[in-house]
């Protein structure tokens, strides 16, 4: 029902305006008689387009309106689409013409993920319970966005409440989205037991890359807390940066834990998420967000000055070789752990070709300490975060309780920031309020995740929370990703896929996916699909990590790569 009224409201759209649209192209400039395509365009073509007027901010997104009506319901990617988007085009195109351009974005079309605050647009997070929720302010990214000149066209499809529902729910579900889909294979799980609809192709996480890759937007913005921009990326063939937690607000986003979330821009290319970065990051830290004092932006918070098609020359680039390359084993294992395919370690040994024939010194390998530790205690891979119904309180001793008590703390401070817009008062009224509407699909996959939550006492698990959060920050950072990165005087470290990203996102480092290669998809062993059944391949691309507030470093480290390589594949299917 949602994703039909999406269609018929952006086709309502189109048909409304069409006469007001011919008349302004009728009066435009005839600067260039080629049409102007926004599919596979990037930021810099779109600006360009309108800059040598071939096209209006108004064109641009009836043409991407045109795009969602005709593809959307193949990848459901939107929740809502904004029905003041032609207006808001409208008025940037004035502006436009009176000579007054807002900044790097302006009349370029953006997606958010529906977690994100947005003035007279629902925000619904996925859940029904939100459904209908109107958020009384703007996200501070949002307003960032607006004033660089950015349109929302659109709020995107995740997994509901950024995956912190139940640990059985399928990524890119949500009670209002239903399954999100991967636009490299848009077909249905033929399995038994996991044929309810989910996509044969995970879309990666629970921000949506889908709708960038399909042209239905140049660029979206995504949340990340454990790996939810990164994983995306790598699963659609975009590429994505997590910045270190705190460059950018989360002023206005629905939280998980404030110690790991973080935005984070998502596009087709280095250079457009090198300018939304740009135009998301504030110019002087959030009074809302007090870890935004963190980072300190560049001048004039321009990242394009640092696409260096040479950077990759001289930097020394480490290879974590144990466990995120090859098997390992330590900790309480008795078995190997980690390690990648034969597949992708003949992609990865070639990626370093590639760098190496770009001048980089590769360091290999520099392992991190962390994920070698023969003693559990001291080994990453031993401490995940709590999740599943085994971990519940007072169970929770060898797993981190950084999401569950987080989630507890900060998503109830986020209810009384919305004041009587507020649908619900806590996190105990959103669980009791789910079951109460389980026969509505509110809970399809229960809510595990929730229970844990809730479940946490922030006064007396304060300690708890405490020590574990310690200690995620010794195992990721100070036994971790410091120990290669300095001891080995590296510039970033190289990890396959999406290996790395959830101790990025423990130490709150930036990193950034960048697409490589489409490769078999890998059958599991104890469910193998039916004998007709012949999954398509998957993409798979590499993830640049570095210390601190180092974004400038590693978007030129990746631009290099990317320039050097140009490998991304448009997923078929949507010309």
């Amino acid at each position: 029902m949602i994703h039909r009224f999406v269609r018929l409201t952006v086709v309502t759209l189109i048909l409304v305006s069409a006469p007001a649209a011919a008349q302004r192209v009728n009066q435009m400039p005839k600067a260039s008689t080629a049409p102007f395509s926004v599919v596979e365009a990037s930021i810099p073509e779109l600006q360009a387009a309108l800059a040598a007027k071939r096209v209006t901010s108004r064109q641009l997104v009836e043409q991407y309106l045109v795009r969602i009506a005709m593809y959307d319901h193949q990848l459901r990617a939107t929740i809502t689409v904004n029905p003041r988007a032609l207006a808001d085009a409208d008025i940037l195109d004035r502006e436009r013409a009176q000579g007054r351009l807002r900044g790097p974005l302006h009349g370029i079309p953006i997606a958010l993920k529906d977690n994100i605050h947005t003035i007279g647009l629902r925000t619904t997070g996925g859940a029904l319970a939100f459904a209908d929720l109107v958020p009384p302010y703007d996200a501070t990214l949002t307003k960032n966005l607006r004033d660089a000149g950015a349109i929302i066209i659109a709020k995107t499809q995740l997994s509901e409440l950024a995956n912190w529902v139940a640990s059985d729910m399928p990524g890119n579900y949500s009670a209002v989205g239903g399954h999100g889909l991967n636009p490299y294979d848009t077909r249905p799980d033929p399995r038994v037991g996991v044929d309810d609809g989910r996509g044969v192709l995970s879309t990666g996480g629970s921000s949506s890359g889908t709708g960038t890759a399909a042209s239905f937007w140049p660029g979206d913005v995504g949340t990340d807390t454990g790996g939810s921009v990164l994983n995306p990326a790598n699963a659609t063939m975009i590429v994505g940066i997590r910045p270190t937690t705190g460059r950018l607000s989360r002023y206005g986003v629905i939280p998980i834990t404030a110690d790991q979330d973080t935005p984070g821009p998502m596009a087709r290319s280095v250079t457009d998420v090198a300018i939304m970065l740009g135009g998301m990051e504030g110019a002087a830290p959030d009074p809302n967000d007090p870890a935004t004092t963190v980072c300190t932006p560049p001048p004039g918070r321009e990242y394009t000055k640092f696409l260096n098609a040479q950077a990759l020359k001289g930097a020394r680039i480490g290879i974590p070789r144990a466990f995120f390359y090859d098997t390992i084993t330590a900790g309480t294992s008795k078995s190997p752990r980690g390690g990648l395919s034969a597949t992708q370690q003949s992609v990865m040994r070639e990626v370093i070709g590639v760098l190496k024939a770009q001048g980089a010194i590769i360091v290999d390998p520099a392992n991190v300490p962390s994920v070698m530790a023969t003693n559990g205690e001291d080994n990453f891979t031993d401490f995940p975060f709590c999740q599943t119904a085994d971990h519940a309180r007072g169970r929770d001793a060898k797993c981190s309780t950084v999401f569950t008590y987080g989630m507890k703390r900060d998503f109830n401070v986020w209810l009384a920031s919305l004041g009587d817009r507020a649908p619900l008062a806590s996190l105990t009224a959103l669980r009791e309020w789910n079951l109460a509407h389980q026969r509505m699909g509110a809970i399809r996959y229960g809510q595990t995740r929730l229970d844990l939550s809730d479940e946490m006492d922030l006064r007396l698990d304060r300690e708890h929370y405490e020590a574990d959060r310690r200690k995620d920050i010794r195992l990721a950072i100070t036994q971790g990703l410091d120990v290669a990165l300095e001891g080995q005087r590296l510039d970033a470290l190289l990890f396959p896929g999406i290996s790395g990203s959830d101790m990025a996102a423990r130490a709150g480092y930036p990193s950034i996916a960048v697409p490589y290669a489409l490769i078999a998809a890998t059958t599991p062993a104890n469910q193998p699909f039916p004998a007709h059944f012949e999954p398509k391949p998957r993409p798979f691309g590499v993830q640049i990590l570095a210390g601190k507030c180092a974004e400038p470093k590693i978007i030129a480290l990746a631009y290099a790569f990317e320039q050097a390589t140009k490998k991304r594949v448009p997923p078929p299917g949507y010309p």
